[in-house]
């Protein structure tokens, strides 16, 4: 049975899918460890895609082998926050992915329905910075949630903000946290990025120039 594309929902994910955030988080939390007496590494900030702030502040903390007190942490993480703040806030619409506007457009017109689902507590400046939130029918980011993905929290948020079954929703993802998250809360996925870093991931692109509405629809519709 074919459904409606007014009953279908697509959820994307912020930082790697739409714009290119992960440099900023790594340049702050970077920052924050070599001020600590340790380095930070790209490999160590791909293990942090989708994960909350403070459980990132855990994970760099365990690398460096420092051990703080939970105010001493709440402190670093704000202190890591602003900084990244401090950067995002000179972020432009040149920082937005290939083909993000494009097929943000082109679902807009097919009638369906748009949420965010991402971790980060910024996302509305973000996506005002670059000129995308009028695409959006709901934003569930870090603010709205407790559970960190792979928690499927975020996307059955995004699902009901949308009023679609989670069944009938497509998330869009870059972290394999976050892949697990959607094939948890019962959504198919479609991963941005490496085969090999997106397991279970229905389908895997480059970025979003490389999917169409249609192959969307048929991924619902079990076509794909």
């Amino acid at each position: 049975m074919n459904i409606n594309t007014d009953k279908i929902g697509c959820l994307f994910d912020l930082d790697g899918v739409l714009v290119d955030t992960a440099v900023y988080h790594y340049k702050a939390w970077k920052a924050l460890a070599n001020r600590l007496g340790f380095d930070f590494t790209e490999a160590q900030n791909e293990h942090l895609k989708g994960v909350n702030r403070m459980r990132s502040l855990e994970m760099i903390l365990d690398w460096g082998k420092v051990s703080k007190t939970e105010a001493e942490m709440l402190e670093l993480a704000s202190g890591k926050n602003a900084e990244y703040v401090e950067m995002i806030s000179k972020m432009t619409a040149e920082e937005v992915l290939p083909g993000t506007p494009q097929l943000l457009e082109q679902l807009k017109a097919a009638g369906i329905k748009i949420a965010l689902g991402s971790a980060s507590k910024n996302s509305g400046m973000i996506l005002e910075r670059t000129n995308l939130a009028h695409y959006f029918d709901a934003i569930i980011d870090g603010n709205h949630v407790n559970a960190s993905k792979p928690d499927p929290e975020v996307f059955l948020k995004g699902a009901e903000a949308l009023g679609l079954e989670p069944a009938n929703c497509i998330v869009f993802e870059d972290a394999q946290a976050g892949v697990q998250a959607a094939l948890n809360g019962g959504m198919k996925v479609i991963g941005i990025g490496q085969q090999n870093n997106l397991q279970g991931a229905n389908m895997v692109i480059k970025d979003l120039s490389e999917i169409s509405v249609s192959q969307i629809i048929d991924l619902v519709n079990d076509k794909a």
